[in-house]
């Protein structure tokens, strides 16, 4: 089986890590995993900040001049060379597939979606241009994967029910937390290396530091902490532009904070296997991957209830979803679940991680279910 991937708002290889990037990958990684020949058809960014209606139309010409190179090259190849699907993921008003629906037209074959968002209150105003071609393009759409549950809701008045196909977020766990650290050794050595009380209750957070979200999240984060009534010691992992923007948010309670930098994924196990809860109040997140991993390492969350972060959580056994921007709240229940058997919680954490979001399952449902969509 032959696809054809495109991801309008990242390509999977491009040079400036994110989310999106990750999933990218994650897909590809999935559908190569599953047994597909998968190409990158085009690297081309449809993003779009400036909401003019030139900027839309010219974006729309550079994709439709994208589309015609590509269904020239690929009806140049044998037709056994040729993809057999097309599959975009993360399609939404502000990045457009504008190649996509115009090559699985011309090669007759199934055009397929991940991560499509469609939001009405758009069909007006500023970005009126594109939000109509993303609907037409969801539209068009043989299958829709749905890894946000609130995408569903959303997309499902477009295509009806049966195109839609739910697809956990998944990490490729297994071999991300194989072998998980001892706790107490690990615990020793971070304890040494940043000097962190060992006696109190280590709280981690990981995210980027970047305006906008992120910092909303550490902001709120920062505030939730100062109401907290016991002892506690909060380590941060990331990094980003907007570093002193956190530093200032933690300022009031900076002595029992521990700025560990960006490190490479591969520590992240060694650091959620020392601390006792992850912490993070997601604004606006899609669902978290961070969150997926630090549950992937037996590490319980506590986490905003924004977006499709309830996909991911259990609350009450896995972790603990918190009223979304509510720094009171997240507070409280900080407190709560560090009374609770964290021990426990966290293992409940790790085995439904890798039980529903581990990389195996979504290869093989993403890969039967096109091989349906193709007939094969």
């Amino acid at each position: 089986m032959r696809i054809a991937f495109y991801a309008p708002l990242k390509a999977p290889d491009h040079p400036v890590p994110s989310g999106d990037r990750t999933i990218a990958r994650l897909l590809l990684a999935a559908l190569k995993q599953g047994g597909a020949t998968v190409e990158i058809a085009s690297r081309i960014r449809t993003r779009l900040s400036d909401p003019t209606e030139a900027a839309q139309q010219a974006m729309a010409r550079k994709g439709e001049a994208a589309a015609k190179r590509l269904i020239a090259k690929y009806r140049a190849r044998p037709k056994q060379e040729r993809p057999q699907a097309w599959f975009s993921y993360h399609l939404y008003y502000k990045a457009v597939d504008w190649i996509g629906p115009q090559v699985a037209a011309a090669l007759d074959i199934p055009y397929l979606l991940a991560e499509a968002s469609h939001a009405p209150k758009r069909a007006e105003g500023p970005y009126a241009f594109s939000h109509a071609a993303a609907e037409a393009a969801i539209r068009k759409a043989d299958a829709i994967f749905c890894l946000n549950p609130i995408d569903r809701e959303c997309v499902a008045p477009l295509v009806g029910k049966r195109r839609l196909i739910d697809l956990p977020p998944f990490l490729d766990l297994a071999n991300f937390t194989r072998g998980l650290p001892d706790r107490a050794a690990t615990r020793a050595k971070l304890a040494r290396a940043y000097g962190i009380d060992g006696d109190q209750p280590w709280l981690l957070a990981v995210g980027m530091m970047r305006k906008g979200d992120k910092l909303a999240s550490y902001k709120l984060l920062a505030e939730a902490l100062q109401h907290l009534d016991r002892p506690w010691q909060l380590l941060i992992v990331g990094d980003g532009e907007a570093r002193a923007d956190v530093e200032r948010a933690f300022k009031p309670v900076a002595g029992g904070v521990f700025l560990l930098g960006a490190q490479p994924r591969e520590k992240l196990p060694e650091i959620a296997a020392a601390a006792d809860l992850c912490v993070w109040p997601a604004v606006n997140e899609a669902f978290g991957m961070a969150l997926l991993e630090a549950q992937a390492c037996g590490l319980p969350v506590v986490a905003g209830a924004w977006g499709g972060v309830p996909a991911i959580i259990v609350d009450g056994k896995t972790g603990w979803l918190s009223k979304p921007g509510d720094a009171t709240a997240f507070s409280a229940d900080v407190d709560f679940a560090l009374d609770a058997d964290l021990a426990a919680i966290g293992q409940a954490a790790r085995e439904n991680a890798l039980a529903k979001h581990d990389i195996g399952g979504a290869a093989r449902k993403l890969v039967a279910s096109i091989q349906k969509t193709i007939g094969q």
